[in-house]
């Protein structure tokens, strides 16, 4: 069986400086796969890879049984419809409601009714716990309720495959903890093909089927969790032992 997501021998340079190179790793349907390493290693570039915002300047990208690496943007557009991304900002229209912004994927989505839409739209604002903020507008919720409205829009658009950037950095531990709850949770609720990019290892070890670890713009470590925390290797054992020192709370919201 095809993987649903793959990258070979992917090179990628800005300006000469070499961020992506030679990397090889795949997630397959239904997998979550987390993409770790420190800061500026080419953690988000990979994501938007995915996606087609950014092409290669070796190697080949394919998506869902399809050698993506040189479509155009009229065939990316095919692509952005199976997969949907779930940015830091949270990227929610400024202008509409919570209740709004999860219910635009939904205008596309011709077959349903008005009343399905509504229905459909409390069910995932119920499920993303953001019921309570539904009429407001986004520039008046915090980082963390923000994701969980991105989140929820895009379950809306009923994607294969969901990619998170960094959604538990620049909140508070508490928020940390309950946004990698809700990830997991929809993770065994409708088990999605998802790529999780984080340096939080908390949330990597509740969420990862495989880890990729990239150190120097190249694939330091790929496979399941426990090889990865079992690892001899320097780097990866100073960078989860400083991650660590923060502790994840056991906390409900």
């Amino acid at each position: 069986m095809d993987h649903f997501i793959e990258f070979r021998n992917v090179s990628k340079s800005f300006d000469g400086h070499i961020v992506l190179n030679d990397v090889s790793f795949f997630v397959d349907r239904g997998e979550t796969c987390v993409i770790m390493g420190r800061s500026g290693v080419g953690k988000s570039v990979a994501l938007k890879h995915i996606l087609g915002f950014l092409q290669p300047d070796e190697g080949r990208i394919l998506v869902a049984g399809e050698d993506i690496t040189d479509w155009d943007e009229d065939q990316l557009a095919k692509i952005r419809r199976r997969i949907t991304m779930v940015f830091q900002s949270g990227a929610l229209f400024d202008s509409l409601t919570v209740e709004e912004n999860i219910a635009l994927p939904l205008e596309k989505r011709g077959a349903l009714s008005d009343e399905e839409k509504e229905a459909h739209v409390a069910e995932l604002a119920e499920m993303l716990e953001v019921t309570n903020v539904a009429d407001k507008l986004p520039s008046e919720l915090s980082t963390g309720t923000k994701r969980a409205v991105a989140i929820a829009r895009a379950l809306a658009q009923d994607p294969e495959a969901i990619l998170y950037d960094e959604p538990t950095t620049m909140v508070d531990p508490i928020m940390a903890t309950h946004t990698g709850n809700l990830i997991l949770r929809l993770k065994e609720k409708f088990r999605k093909t998802s790529v999780v990019v984080t340096h939080d290892t908390h949330l990597a070890k509740k969420l990862a089927d495989r880890i990729v670890f990239l150190h120097e713009g190249r694939v330091a470590y790929f496979g399941d969790w426990a090889g990865f925390a079992a690892s001899p290797e320097p780097y990866l054992r100073n960078f989860i032992r400083q991650d660590e020192l923060i502790p994840e709370l056991d906390v409900t919201l």
